[in-house]
């Protein structure tokens, strides 16, 4: 990993599904961990001069140049249906591509880069909240923790979606 001159951070794209076992970035939203693939994640930066889109869906919390891109921020509170957190200081974005469009997706905290074996990923259980199952890849569990696999392309289909109407 290293870190670009704009308060981000890039990651090194590696093989993450090499082997028997994906490598995930991990990301805390409210209190629920949460894991996006690395091949999926470009960078993890930190929030600054969101311009709001008028008449935008809630989820979208607006736009900002990166580098010189448009990048679309994607609010992961609203998103899963959870509370908007009080005064938010040094909101933190992981940027990801879909169909040629830039995203951040807002989270509260971003964790560790972890290896896990495809072995012990397990479907979505039969209680998870609708509204999480809707953008989960499936679960692992880890020491008495569920970490929900994030599928990137649900996530932003939906917004894409919700953008379009």
């Amino acid at each position: 990993m290293t870190i670009a001159n704009d308060n981000s951070l890039a990651l090194k794209a590696t093989d993450s599904q090499a082997g028997d076992a994906a490598e995930y970035v991990t990301v805390v939203i409210g209190s629920q961990l949460f894991g996006l693939p690395i091949h999926r994640v470009q960078d993890v930066f930190m929030l600054d001069r969101l311009t709001r889109v008028p008449l935008s869906p809630p989820e979208i919390a607006g736009v900002l140049n990166l580098r010189g891109r448009i990048v679309t921020a994607v609010d992961m509170r609203c998103r899963l249906g959870l509370p908007a957190m009080e005064g938010r200081k040094g909101t933190m974005a992981v940027g990801t591509e879909s169909r040629g469009e830039s995203y951040g997706l807002i989270i509260d905290q971003v964790g560790e880069v972890m290896k896990l074996p495809h072995a012990s990923r397990e479907a979505n259980p039969v209680n998870l909240d609708p509204r999480w199952a809707r953008v989960s890849g499936g679960v692992h569990r880890l020491d008495g923790q569920l970490m929900v696999v994030l599928d990137v392309d649900r996530v932003l289909e939906l917004t894409s979606d919700a953008l379009a109407a």
